[in-house]
């Protein structure tokens, strides 16, 4: 598993979901295993991105907007415990070189390292896309190459810093666990303005 992999699956998503930009576009793909679960991922950040901006629209009727808060707060539950089974794949592909007597323990797991790399693709993607506008300013414009360049830089040191995490847990030298989020706001025994209703 590389980064550039991962990548190529996020680019290819986000490419999909842009031929309709329609938020209720369904997901057709032809993708199984691990990368159906890439694909799966990208498609709910990618949905995500353009419900985030549709609710910050100022003039959206106070019940739209309502609405679309909570189906945010359903898909942030949705990816992340789709985040959490890629970190099962990831358990499973390494097998017992996930070495927890000897290696070292990473900031991370390699799952949610995926996570900031799709949400890096779609920050490059619509980045690139205020580069190709032609109804702004030279102002506009430089400021967003800029942006845009560090987002590139950001995508190769994180691409590289996700191949050396498969790489250091493949030889030993670092291992994985998998920490549940355990979120609580969406669960009605533990978010007290549910629980006390």
């Amino acid at each position: 598993m590389k980064a550039a992999h991962c990548l190529s699956i996020f680019e290819s998503t986000i490419d999909k979901y842009h031929e309709t930009d329609d938020v209720d576009t369904v997901l057709l793909h032809d993708f199984e295993g691990i990368d159906a679960l890439l694909c799966e991922k990208n498609w709910i950040d990618t949905v995500q991105w353009h419900l985030e901006d549709i609710v910050r629209d100022p003039n959206i009727d106070p019940v739209e907007g309502l609405k679309l808060k909570r189906r945010i707060d359903k898909s942030n539950q949705e990816r992340t415990d789709l985040v959490e089974q890629i970190d099962d794949w990831f358990l499973s592909f390494f097998g017992e070189k996930n070495n927890i007597k000897s290696g070292r323990l990473n900031t991370e797991s390699p799952a949610w390292v995926v996570d900031r790399l799709s949400i890096l693709a779609l920050k490059i993607y619509h980045m690139q896309e205020q580069v190709d506008r032609a109804d702004t300013d030279e102002n506009h414009l430089n400021k967003c190459k800029n942006k845009l360049s560090v987002l590139l830089e950001q995508k190769a040191d994180l691409s590289l810093a996700f191949d050396q995490l498969i790489e250091d847990i493949l030889s030993g030298q670092k291992y994985m666990k998998v920490y549940r989020q355990m979120k609580m706001y969406n669960d009605e025994s533990l978010n007290p303005v549910l629980y006390k209703k």
